[in-house]
């Protein structure tokens, strides 16, 4: 790959007009408040109007991971067992992954994708929870930085399918290098500077566009503006190396690590082996999905 094809694709990418749009169905639940009946009820019915939404919805209610008793059949049903805020969440990230969606996707793997941010975005909620209240992010920023943290990949292969199969084929070829290092090689821009300039073309808010730019460098002076949810997703995706995609990331973690999030680094290993145990159960939704 050429210096100039590198040098074209970051004016590409700069370019707000090559990029998508958010779909419009995102754009209507984000609006949306949850405070209030009127809103709850617009909520379901958007979702209940967009089959691969309400699909993946059900879904995921129907895991272990959220202990429901019975089968749940209604998007009214897994909103109530999940939570409105997080339901909201997983639209919309399920709405933003299927826009950026081409067909075929090249060797970029999808579903392994949605399993990888999915996997993601419950180990940081596991984490969480050992985290003070104070500090604790609420469950929708969690669940949507999760889902949304690597839509770079998916910028990627929107924009240049045969580029995005290059990356794809040296990460798989080189499980030892971090990605990073193999992005700045084939590229010349990182999938966190992609995604970070989608969500700044769609008006996400800043705390969101930080942990997609910063999800691998949380001790920047810049990633201050979304933490601390930046470190709970890199500590959330290094407890998960490889998990989904290929995408190798530095597994070293340090009781700094766990401190910075207020966490006892005493707890690591049980916390490490709750992160793994909602990872394992999560790969049952890759046939759902």
């Amino acid at each position: 790959m050429s210096k100039r094809q590198h040098v074209d694709l970051k004016k590409t990418i700069q370019n707000l007009d090559s990029l998508p749009a958010m779909p419009v169905v995102a754009q209507k639940i984000l609006t949306l408040s949850l405070d209030t009946d009127e809103g709850e009820k617009k909520l379901l019915q958007l979702i209940g109007k967009d089959p691969l939404i309400s699909a993946r919805i059900i879904g995921l209610a129907n895991t272990p991971l959220f202990g429901a008793s019975k089968r749940v059949s209604s998007v009214q049903d897994a909103s109530m067992l999940l939570g409105l805020t997080r339901v909201k969440s997983v639209a919309v990230g399920i709405s933003v992954m299927s826009s950026l969606s081409h067909k075929p996707s090249g060797l970029l793997d999808l579903q392994q994708l949605w399993l990888h941010s999915l996997g993601v975005a419950l180990g940081m909620r596991t984490l969480s929870r050992a985290m003070p209240s104070r500090t604790r992010p609420l469950d929708d920023e969690i669940f949507l930085a999760g889902l949304l943290h690597d839509i770079g990949f998916l910028v990627l292969n929107y924009l240049d399918t045969a580029l995005s199969d290059e990356l794809h084929t040296r990460l798989a070829a080189s499980p030892e290098r971090l990605v990073q290092e193999i992005e700045a090689e084939v590229i010349d821009i990182s999938h966190c500077e992609m995604g970070a300039e989608l969500a700044r073309h769609w008006d996400l808010p800043e705390r969101i566009i930080a942990v997609l730019r910063y999800h691998h460098a949380p001790d920047t002076e810049e990633a201050a503006a979304g933490q601390p949810l930046v470190a709970l997703l890199n500590l959330a995706e290094r407890l998960l190396p490889s998990f989904g995609i290929n995408e190798t990331v530095d597994t070293q973690i340090t009781p700094e690590d766990w401190l910075s999030l207020g966490i006892d680094p005493a707890r690591a290993e049980e916390l490490t082996a709750a992160v793994h145990e909602q990872a394992e159960q999560a790969k049952q939704l890759a046939n759902t999905f």
